[in-house]
């Protein structure tokens, strides 16, 4: 008999998914002002994956 190796599926890996933290990001909203902090804030989403981050200025 010879010898047969199993072989793995490939992983499915969903399409437009920033892996590792590697994302693009693009400013929403320029200049927002945030009452509570006094301060401007500027509102990132990442073009891949839609998630959202807020950065204080």
């Amino acid at each position: 008999m010879s010898n047969v190796l199993p072989f793995k599926k490939p992983a499915v890996k969903p399409k437009g998914l920033c892996q590792h933290g590697f994302h693009r990001w693009k400013i929403l909203q320029k200049q927002k002002f945030d009452v509570h902090e006094g301060k401007l804030i500027t509102v990132y989403e990442c073009e891949r994956c839609g998630e959202k981050k807020v950065k204080a200025q």
